[in-house]
């Protein structure tokens, strides 16, 4: 088989199984059960760090709390008081992003490679943050915002409520697909030379950095979202 070859069967759309329904067997893709794992992984590992938990914290509790802490005030920074109550919600998408960018180091294909998990985090971004916005200002402030600063704005305002979406959802899938794809020709043509270096760029450094930038990117857009037009 050709490096080609190989790489197009790599990079192929996967059906893990299918579920039957009446007269049609709806595919579940691999990207699906992979995200149903991490989910899984992180619901785990949540009841277990949070077991136990003691007003005077040990040392694995205070480790805990300090890195949570530091990445609540990383989006604090950003939201203020007006969108801590956003921070949640970006916390657990950087959890998810993070472990799904960096399932290629155990051989496993990251779910962000697929357009339609990337486009379905994206699409959730962008309903809260027009969510963010009607909660903030009210429907009529909300409507009234998209003429800010002049009427004549509006419909450039409007079409970014595609073009966010698109961007983040984009941003995302091209970055780690290309990653994949770099790390997986490393693999075919230099498997006992450069895999372990590189790696440590696209399967770690690269794929956390780009969970961050999804993140700080919506926090950007929430906070646009719920401030005051001048």
């Amino acid at each position: 088989m050709s490096i080609g070859e190989e790489l197009t069967e790599k990079l192929a759309y996967k059906v893990s199984f299918y579920i039957p329904l009446g007269d049609f067997n709806i595919p579940v893709p691999q990207s699906v059960v992979v995200t149903w794992g991490v989910m899984a992984f992180l619901v785990i590992v949540s009841i277990i760090f949070t077991r136990n938990m003691k007003i005077v914290p040990g040392k694995r509790q205070a480790f805990i709390e300090f890195c949570i802490e530091k990445l609540y005030n990383i989006f604090y920074d950003i939201l203020g008081e007006r969108g801590k109550r956003y921070i949640p919600y970006l916390l657990t998408v950087l959890l998810y992003l993070g472990i799904s960018n960096m399932l290629g180091l155990f051989g496993i294909a990251p779910p962000t490679k697929d357009l339609n998990t990337t486009a379905g985090l994206a699409l959730m971004s962008i309903i809260l943050i027009q969510y963010a916005g009607i909660h903030q200002r009210g429907v009529g402030g909300w409507l009234k915002h998209f003429g800010h600063p002049i009427a004549m704005m509006a419909p450039m305002n409007i079409l970014e409520l595609i073009i966010r979406p698109l961007s983040l959802c984009m941003r995302l899938f091209g970055n780690i697909l290309g990653a994949y794809i770099i790390m997986e020709l490393v693999h075919i043509v230099a498997p006992a030379v450069v895999p372990l270096a590189a790696g440590a760029y696209f399967d770690i450094f690269d794929a956390l950095l780009q969970a961050y930038v999804f993140c700080f990117l919506t926090s950007l857009f929430i906070q646009e979202s719920i401030m005051d037009d001048d």
